[in-house]
């Protein structure tokens, strides 16, 4: 696509949504190459060093890490890399065809600092206060809107599509794993999480979601995943109608689903789901959870999660092997430590064996954080032959098309390791804490 993005062009994107690393444009125009599509632009913390253009995409120890993947180590910035990282390691485990790599597309400095203003007033302030756009990307990624069908002869049909961050699906079976960290074999990294974030005042509730019910396998467990994600949407679960959000929050958490919410997405759903009124919405969960447990959406993905078989407490052992530099973890342990024999052994591998582990973990990282989209269409009795896959809601006598996609698999930087361990201890020290507190309190009374 021969076209760059300038200042002019800026009016014509609006904000969709954010995470930690991008900021997600909706298109509003008319120009036929951009009609369906989103952009994703990469954000830079406020307090960080702009990066200019040019900068290689990985560091020379990233390089070594992914040696294998040839496309990867030679992109010659960070935008690149994170496209190949996406289309020649994410493509290939998860499967190419729940996957959408994109395209880039230049863009000047103006463009980008263009939206950046445009959007500052619909970005919650904690974003805000903690990143900005990069205006010294050469480039964003140009993605289809997987929360719409494409335009063609069905284009006045309703959409409904529902974006879902499932999170890690199951329990860590490392052997590195502490003693004093063993509560992590029985409870999920993502409720231990909620303690913290609930603790730091991030949310204002603790989630009824539970990844390992929606990983299970389980038609009864998915479907109360579900129904948890609906009433506690936090930043993990939203839908959009014909591309718009009715239910979640569009670049943060959502507070749980109120009755007020409940009855405005209720009557939202009546030009989807054919149901009296206020039994529309469970039809809906129903369709979702009849979709990700007859697809198999989520057998890949724990999969990939599954490559972290170390867990943290084991591959920051091997990236201190990788970098070459003493480690820090093994020099606050004692000695006499249960675990410091099978730490040694972790010190003693080859450096090939330890770039695999820390290269897993990243690459588990990453499936542990994506999200799924799946987007559904009303199939009408006697339409023609669909492209998509179809499902069927025995309740309300309708057939679906849909669609699904894995988004958000932006390649984990190598220097985060120490951040991942350090955030790992601090999730597993407070919740630890938090039991104890219990305990002790149902002790008095």
């Amino acid at each position: 696509m021969a076209m760059v993005l300038q200042a002019n062009d800026a009016r014509e994107w609006c904000y969709r949504g954010e995470g930690a690393v991008n900021l997600v444009l909706a298109y509003s125009g008319e120009h036929p190459d951009f009609v369906g599509k989103v952009l994703r632009v990469q954000k830079m913390p406020r307090n960080g060093s702009q990066r200019e253009n040019g900068h290689p995409g990985l560091t020379e120890l990233e390089c070594i890490i992914w040696k294998e993947f040839k496309e990867l180590v030679s992109a010659p910035t960070k935008e690149m890399a994170e496209y190949n990282f996406v289309q020649h390691v994410m493509c290939s485990l998860l499967g190419s065809k729940n996957v959408d790599a994109g395209i880039h597309i230049p863009v000047t400095r103006e463009f980008l600092e263009i939206v950046d203003n445009n959007v500052l007033c619909q970005r919650p302030s904690w974003r805000v206060d903690a990143a900005m756009v990069n205006p010294l990307c050469d480039s964003v990624l140009l993605i289809s809107d997987h929360s719409l069908f494409p335009r063609g002869a069905l284009k006045k049909d309703f959409c409904i599509s529902v974006e879902i961050k499932p999170k890690c699906g199951f329990l860590p079976f490392s052997e590195f794993i502490a003693s004093e960290n063993s509560i992590k074999r029985s409870v999920t990294r993502f409720k231990m999480h909620q303690a913290l974030k609930l603790h730091q005042g991030k949310i204002s509730e603790i989630s009824a979601y539970d990844p390992l019910d929606l990983f299970s396998g389980s038609d009864d467990r998915v479907h109360k995943a579900i129904k948890g994600l609906f009433k506690t949407p936090q930043n993990n679960f939203r839908v959009f109608l014909n591309g718009s959000l009715i239910l979640g929050g569009l670049g943060g958490n959502a507070d749980a689903t109120s009755c007020e919410v409940g009855e405005t997405f209720e009557n939202a759903l009546k030009c989807v789901i054919q149901a009296a009124d206020g039994q529309r919405t469970q039809c809906f969960l129903d369709l979702i959870s009849k979709t990700i447990f007859s697809s198999g959406l989520l057998n890949k993905v724990l999969e990939v999660q599954k490559l972290d078989n170390a867990d943290i407490e084991g591959a920051i052992h091997a990236y201190y092997n990788v970098i070459s530099q003493p480690c820090v973890v093994c020099n606050k342990r004692s000695a006499e430590d249960q675990l410091s024999e099978r730490y040694s052994s972790l010190h003693s591998i080859s450096n090939d064996e330890s770039m695999k582990i820390v290269r897993n973990y990243l690459i588990a990282a990453t499936a542990k954080d994506l999200s799924m989209m799946i987007s559904f269409r009303p199939r009408e009795d006697g339409s023609v032959e669909s492209p998509y896959s179809m499902v069927s809601l025995e309740s309300t006598n309708q057939s679906f098309d849909y669609k699904a996609y894995f988004i958000d698999l932006d390649l984990k930087p190598l220097e985060r390791m120490e951040y991942y361990y350090k955030l790992d201890q601090q999730i597993v020290g407070c919740y630890v804490q938090m039991v104890k507190s219990a305990q002790q309190l149902s002790h008095i009374e």
